[in-house]
């Protein structure tokens, strides 16, 4: 018999709500202002960042949209809702970043061979004001970057999108006083090998879960040394645990029940293993209750 606790999704709502909103808009100013400046400097290291935050505006906007669809209540074609958008949209935000890093680094090895000389000044600075972006939008989503892969994905984006800036201050300061500019492209390098660094852990993540393989933190062991260490519980058995969103868990399993059990103690039994599921993230949960195994259905 299916138990399917009350438990929503992370909302979008209040802080988390103002947090992608104030997140979108600075990114998307601030890829405008970079983008404008690469294309007057001729810094591919601009360029790229900027197309690097666009797409980081993109997947805030995507982990938005994700949040609201899973909000949408479970109907008789789709019993879970849209709940595993947010695995989808995780998996595609992380597709989208290593698309750009093709494109980066194409046009990188193209520049490292023939540098073109650049503004170092100006790259700096807006670089600067980058840094000052990026660690703003990445605090706003420092309290639940571990509540929700997606939230985690912004802001570990972010973060990189702060250090890579950093980057190209560094990188713009030396052109402006040794000439070196074959910085700009190399810098680009860098910023390749930081989104893949930052990217590939969310992608793989999205990936198995998508495919319906256990979350990321659980295995099926610990979830039976934990259930058989409740008293009255004898085996958990046959055990399937699969996301149903990026917050939440399902599992089917079957249960034997020690014999001769009263009626409370069954009750007990019932509510402590909940209580052990609950702690895994595991919120659905359909569970087939034997006697010695001898398959019988006692109303879990």
């Amino acid at each position: 018999m299916m138990h399917d606790h009350a438990h929503s999704p992370l909302p979008v709502t209040g802080q988390l709500n103002r947090a992608f909103l104030i997140g979108i808009g600075l990114n998307l100013l601030f890829v405008t202002v970079e983008a404008a400046a690469g294309i007057a400097t001729g810094s591919l290291a601009l360029l790229s960042d900027a197309g690097h935050n666009l797409s980081d505006v993109a997947s805030l906007g995507l982990s938005m949209v994700a949040f609201r669809l899973a909000r949408i209540p479970p109907s008789s074609r789709y019993t879970y809702g849209y709940r595993k958008s947010t695995i989808l949209i995780s998996l595609l935000n992380a597709v989208i970043l290593l698309v750009a890093v093709g494109a980066i680094g194409y046009e990188a090895v193209r520049r490292l061979q023939n540098p073109v000389p650049l503004q170092g000044g100006t790259v700096a600075v807006v670089a600067g004001v980058g840094i000052a972006v990026n660690t703003v939008s990445a605090l706003l989503f420092l309290k639940d970057k571990d509540k929700d892969l997606n939230i985690k994905g912004a802001y570990l984006h972010l973060v990189a999108d702060a250090l890579v800036s950093l980057g190209t201050v560094v990188a713009g300061l030396l052109m402006l006083y040794t000439h070196w500019y074959w910085l700009d492209a190399a810098v680009s390098i860098v910023v390749m090998v930081v989104i893949v660094y930052s990217t590939w852990g969310l992608m793989t993540d999205s990936l198995r879960l998508s495919m319906d393989g256990v979350p990321g933190g659980i295995t099926v062991e610990a979830v039976q040394e934990k259930a058989r260490g409740i008293p009255g519980v004898v085996d958990l058995h046959h055990v399937h645990i699969w996301a149903v969103s990026t917050t939440e868990n399902a599992l089917t399993a079957h249960v034997t029940i020690a014999p001769a059990l009263s009626g409370d103690e069954v009750t007990r039994v019932k509510h402590d293993l909940k209580h052990m599921l609950e702690s895994f993230s595991i919120i659905h949960a359909t569970l087939e209750t034997e006697y010695n195994h001898a398959d019988e259905d006692v109303g879990f």
